[in-house]
């Protein structure tokens, strides 16, 4: 189905799937997989999920009493950070003017909580332990009054910075090599989910299993589906979402 989106007026996007990360035209923030894709081949512009389909304004359960309103460009000329994910604010965005809050498209669509192989996860807005992968409680190079949100397991065994957790997933997929045409076919489809299953994280050596064995190996095991997971909601691929969640009840 072809639509017409404001960032992009004088052509229509198209849904598309590419195995190769992509940055999206809208929020200038790296995605994978699904896309909407502009129908003229000539201007490789291509929006995420969130960013092509937004509301005009909208609020957050963070944010009591807030308004947001989604911009195609941030307000003013000053730097702006997401008050999600702590990365910079350079294109689509949601603001709230009375607060000066800002948050991605992507980030102000994060599920509130999310299960993974029985491991149930809940959205913080404050980090109360080192994130596992950068193992910092504050996300690095972040700016004041921005702790960054995280997923928190209720066991709480695995805490991950929003910022982090996409950083991970991606360093793992752009180490593999994919070609770029690969398009909104079966095939396509088929091709992703290979390269999915395929993909290898740099969590080796990280695990916090006692003594290795099962225990670890389930740890590693929920560590890399959490990512999997988390990447296709963080970027936009709801393609992502459904192969890996149907990856958990297949290996339990």
């Amino acid at each position: 189905m072809e639509e017409i989106h404001a960032g992009h007026p004088d052509h229509k996007l198209m849904s598309k799937i590419y195995k190769k990360p992509y940055t999206c035209d809208g929020c200038k923030e790296s995605g994978i997989g699904s896309r909407h894709r502009c129908e003229c081949e000539d201007c490789d512009y291509d929006l995420h999920k969130h960013c092509m389909f937004y509301k005009t304004t909208t609020s957050h359960d963070f944010f009591p009493n807030s308004a947001f309103k989604f911009l195609l460009y941030p307000p003013g000329q000053d730097k702006r950070w997401c008050d999600g994910c702590g990365k910079p604010v350079r294109g689509f965005v949601y603001h709230c003017e009375e607060k000066g809050w800002d948050l991605h498209p992507c980030c102000m669509n994060l599920p509130n909580k999310l299960k993974v192989d029985n491991v149930k996860f809940k959205l913080h807005d404050k980090v109360l332990k080192k994130c596992f992968w950068c193992k910092r409680r504050r996300l690095e190079g972040s700016v004041s009054g921005i702790r960054g949100w995280s997923y928190v397991s209720k066991c709480d065994k695995y805490h991950f910075h929003v910022n982090c957790s996409s950083e991970m997933m991606l360093q793992g997929w752009k180490n593999e090599s994919y070609s770029n045409n690969d398009y909104n076919d079966q095939t396509a489809s088929d091709s992703l989910a290979l390269a999915l299953e395929n993909l290898e994280l740099p969590i080796q050596g990280r695990s916090r299993g006692n003594g290795g064995g099962s225990s670890s190996d389930k740890f590693i095991r929920i560590v890399k589906m959490f990512f999997k997971v988390f990447v296709g909601i963080l970027l936009g691929d709801p393609f992502t979402i459904t192969l890996t969640c149907l990856v958990a009840e297949l290996i339990r």
